[in-house]
């Protein structure tokens, strides 16, 4: 973007994929995966940042945490790929500690919590689509884990429905740091506007 960013906060949220204990914190299932990049880009305390920033701005504070019954029921009884992975872990338990969102990030008043979160997209199955368009909500800020899968999955369907998207490239995290940069590099220009979130917070 050459011209400089303008957001207004009554038309912008801000969307946190999956920023619970399995993935953030020490003895999560998933932690191990991602913590080498997370401590590259300093996710986590960048996006608290954000989030106060854009929270005190007016901007409405989304979060889609993944949860699952216990036994997965609403997932195919034969998973493979990403989910395989989340089951075999046993992650992501509705109830459980590892599902709950990280401390640091506890929703506040205010805040939205988006329910029904199963795969990967969290328009897929969730009510996140008919939340921002009851609010008039036209620009997405999404971050969140991974970058290379749940954020650019939601990122696509948000790009899909219309909506301008832009990607924390300094508040997403994969399991790889080449995974975490090819998909800054090369799918996330084709679909939002990537960038660092303190550009996002001097617009506000």
């Amino acid at each position: 973007m050459s011209e400089p960013l303008q957001l207004d906060p009554a038309t912008t949220a801000v969307v946190l994929i999956e920023y619970q204990n399995e993935f953030v914190s020490e003895g999560g299932v998933l932690h191990n995966a991602v913590a080498p990049v997370m401590d590259k880009t300093g996710m986590l305390a960048n996006t608290i940042a954000l989030v106060d920033a854009a929270r005190a701005a007016g901007v409405t504070i989304m979060h889609a945490p993944i949860t699952f019954a216990p036994g997965y029921g609403e997932l195919s009884r034969h998973p493979y790929g990403i989910l395989k992975g989340v089951v075999d872990g046993n992650a992501f338990v509705a109830g459980t500690w590892g599902a709950a969102i990280v401390e640091d990030l506890t929703p506040a008043e205010g805040d939205i919590l988006i329910e029904g979160k199963r795969g990967l997209d969290t328009f897929a199955s969730t009510n996140l689509d008919f939340i921002l368009r009851s609010r008039g909500i036209t620009t997405v800020i999404l971050a969140g884990f991974l970058t290379n899968c749940c954020v650019e999955s939601t990122m696509r369907s948000a790009y899909e429905n219309g909506y301008r998207v832009i990607t924390l490239t300094d508040c997403t995290a994969a399991t790889s740091a080449e995974e975490h940069d090819n998909a800054i590099a090369y799918d996330y220009p084709m679909f939002s506007l990537p960038m660092e979130s303190t550009k996002v917070t001097a617009a506000l």
